[in-house]
């Protein structure tokens, strides 16, 4: 499963609604180790029952695991016009400065200088995180604070 998708204009696209950026925030590989450990548990569960019980719970599970992880991911696309991550969208006039942090400072933005009303999309997985300011003044949400593998591929394409 590709990480991020380079910039692909949609076909008969206009400028104002080209994708300059898009990024699926997928699970890293010990997601899915966690998750084969889990199902595992399954086999621990029912094997007093029958080995293939315990087979067949392990693989169901998996595969329940597998399917919510698949579609809880996120997905972080910029066009000329708008602003999408995840389920929320915001038009591109709304959008202030964006800021990339990594490391500590990424903790300190998801902990403790997190404001309340920021949107949040946040992979624990993923160690940046971007902060985009809203400058709408009929909402009461300050950022927006998402996760990202290439925080500095979607700076530039915030800027554009």
């Amino acid at each position: 499963m590709p990480e991020s998708s380079a910039a692909v204009p949609a076909p008969n696209s206009t400028p104002s609604d080209a994708v300059l950026y898009n990024e699926k925030l997928w699970p890293n590989a010990w997601i899915w180790l966690v998750a084969a450990g889990l199902s595992g548990a399954g086999i621990f569960v029912f094997a007093p029952i029958s080995m293939t019980a315990g087979l067949t719970a392990a693989v169901v599970l998996f595969a329940i695991i597998a399917v919510l992880l698949v579609l809880s991911t996120p997905t972080i696309t910029v066009t000329g016009s708008t602003l999408r991550i995840g389920r929320a969208s915001i038009d591109r006039r709304f959008v202030g400065t964006a800021s990339a942090f990594r490391g500590k400072e990424a903790t300190a933005e998801r902990g403790t200088r997190l404001n309340g009303l920021a949107f949040l999309c946040i992979r624990g997985w993923i160690d940046p995180v971007v902060r985009i300011e809203i400058t709408d003044p009929s909402d009461r949400t300050p950022y927006w604070l998402t996760s990202s593998r290439h925080p500095d591929e979607l700076l530039a394409a915030l800027k554009v």
